[in-house]
C-alpha cells in the first residue's frame, strides 16, 4: 500500500468508528429522553399508553385524595386537567394550587401513573416547563416575585 492509501484507510476506519460511537450514544439517549407535556398538549395530541413522559402544571385545588401512601390528584394548566396517581411519599412542598411535574406513563384508561413527583422548591419558584405551559395556554398571571416574569436585561 502506498502512504496515500494507508492514510485514506486510516481516515475511513476513523470515520466508521465515529459513526458507530455516535449511533451507540444516540441509541442510549433515546432510551433515557423524557419529554415534557402540558395537559393542553395532551388533549391536542394524546400520549401513547406506556410512553414515558413528564406532565406538569398546577395541582388543582380540592383534587388531592390520599389513602396511606397512595395519592390521586389532578394536574391542570387552568385549561385542561390530567388525573394522576402516585404511590409513595409526596414531596414536603407538594400543595394544592402549586406547581408540580410528574414523571411516569399513562395506562390504558387514561390515568397517568407517576413514578416520580417533583414539587416547587421555594415560595417564588415554578418549574420553567410549567410556567411556559401556563403562558402558552394564556393562563399565566405575572407576579413580580416570580423570576420567570423578569425580562433579561
Amino acid at each position: 500500500m502506498t502512504p496515500k492509501q494507508t492514510r485514506m484507510a486510516a481516515i475511513a476506519a476513523g470515520l466508521a468508528f465515529l459513526l458507530v460511537a455516535a449511533e451507540l450514544a444516540l441509541t442510549a439517549l433515546e432510551d433515557n429522553i423524557v419529554f415534557f407535556r402540558s395537559p393542553s398538549e395532551l388533549v391536542e395530541k394524546p400520549a401513547i399508553p406506556g410512553e414515558v413522559l413528564r406532565v406538569g402544571g398546577l395541582v388543582k385545588p380540592g383534587s388531592v385524595e390520599r389513602a396511606g401512601l397512595e395519592a390521586e390528584f389532578l394536574v391542570t394548566d387552568l385549561a385542561h386537567d390530567i388525573p394522576v396517581s402516585y404511590e409513595g411519599m409526596l414531596p414536603d412542598l407538594f400543595r394544592e394550587g402549586q406547581g408540580v411535574v410528574a414523571e411516569g406513563r399513562f395506562n390504558d384508561r387514561g390515568l397517568f401513573i407517576a413514578d416520580t413527583v417533583l414539587a416547587k422548591h421555594d415560595e417564588t419558584y415554578m418549574p420553567p416547563e410549567v410556567a411556559d405551559a401556563l403562558k402558552k395556554a394564556g393562563k399565566w398571571k405575572p407576579d413580580a416575585d416570580h423570576p420567570q416574569d423578569k425580562s433579561p436585561q
